[in-house]
């Protein structure tokens, strides 16, 4: 029982030392100067992100993306359904299918599937940041502008995000005297 103990401990911990280092990049996200400085390391953050840890689920995404990148939008829509039929708490799947429902105008579904990526992953700040653009046009100001704040607690740099925040916050909690 003992050789088997220190085996299970020694992989335990070869995993933790190979764990994605999420919190350590939002970190350096947080500490980015610039909008310029941030892109690499939310590129990084998007990578981890749509790491499934399953070769088919990632064949998948693959496959959907290079039919997206075709314009081939009914096989991607196919393939991300797909997806988050056979891996439903992989919050990126769920992202990626939102995204293209939101880009064939199927807004409603774009918004389910959001809300089930943010609620799978509360630190995917693209996700936020595009259910909030959605709660915006559809007039929740307030929903909105809390979405874009959670958002923008994970990546201050966020290309248009502030842009945002201070229109709503003047709409929603007025204009101080």
């Amino acid at each position: 029982m003992r050789p088997l103990s220190l085996l299970f401990l020694l992989c335990l911990s070869a995993a933790a030392m190979a764990a994605p280092p999420v919190d350590a990049l939002l970190a350096q996200l947080k500490a980015a100067q610039s909008a310029e400085d941030a892109k690499p390391i939310e590129a990084r953050l998007d990578a981890l992100f749509l790491q499934s840890g399953s070769p088919s689920v990632d064949l998948l995404m693959s496959r959907a993306a290079a039919a997206e990148a075709a314009g081939d939008k009914d096989t991607a829509r196919k393939l991300y359904d797909a997806v988050v039929d056979i891996a439903p708490k992989y919050a990126e799947g769920w992202h990626r299918r939102g995204l293209l429902q939101s880009d064939t105008n199927d807004d409603a579904g774009a918004m389910v599937s959001l809300q089930k990526a943010v609620a799978l992953n509360p630190r995917q700040f693209a996700a936020l940041e595009e259910l909030g653009e959605m709660l915006e046009d559809y007039g929740d100001k307030p929903g909105a502008l809390a979405l874009y704040r959670r958002a923008q607690a994970l990546d201050p740099q966020m290309e248009g995000l502030q842009r945002h925040i201070d229109g709503l916050s003047r709409a929603v909690e007025g204009q101080g005297i």
